[in-house]
């Protein structure tokens, strides 16, 4: 079994740092990675994770898939995953799997704790909250109904008239008189002619 040894200290409650050093390959990996994986079961959200492999001297493909699955849990998490003091053969086989595109290298230890123990915030401009207005309630006065003036039917002139019935002129009524009798020497009515006696 090759030697190999495997710390992780606490910076702070939201930065661990992983010392390996050694070498990592198939007859060790397996035991040895499990140090760092029980510092992240109560891990918090957010934590933040560096390897310092300066004295790391070789480390196989299976070692290099652990260390790819610690960057997913700790990502995860919302954490940032580092690497830093990496010896020159192992900096070329992580930038061949394409690791260090995925974790920042720095150059010593100071350099990554600085960097990662406090959290950048980016600099936001606070956009003002809007004041709610109290509404404004504009009222109207109900329109005033106008009175508008009652105007009666014309009325009919009523012409009372005493009607009384019209007296038509009486004739005189002739009292009935008897015929006249002829007197002698008379033409009757008859043509005849009546003799005096």
């Amino acid at each position: 079994m090759t030697e190999v040894n495997i710390s992780v200290e606490d910076v702070n409650p939201t930065l661990k740092v992983a010392h390996i050093s050694g070498q990592l390959d198939e007859s060790n990996v397996d035991e040895k990675i499990q140090g760092i994986y029980k510092a992240l079961e109560n891990a918090p959200k957010g934590l933040n994770m560096i390897f310092d492999m300066q004295n790391l001297d070789y480390m196989n493909s299976k070692s290099i898939g652990y260390l790819t699955d610690l960057y997913g849990k700790i990502t995860e998490l919302g954490g940032k995953v580092s690497i830093c003091s990496a010896k020159p053969n192992i900096l070329d086989i992580l930038q061949v799997v394409g690791l260090t595109q995925l974790m920042q290298n720095y150059e010593s230890l100071d350099a990554a704790t600085t960097a990662l123990a406090v959290p950048v915030v980016p600099a936001v401009t606070p956009t003002p909250t809007p004041v709610a207005q109290p509404a404004q309630v504009v009222t109207q006065p109900a329109p005033t109904p106008v009175a508008q003036p009652v105007v009666a039917p014309a009325a009919t002139p009523t012409v009372e008239a005493t009607v009384t019935p019209a007296q038509a002129p009486v004739a005189p009524v002739a009292e009935p008189t008897a015929p006249a009798q002829p007197q002698p020497g008379q033409v009757t009515s008859d043509g005849a002619y009546k003799f005096e006696s």
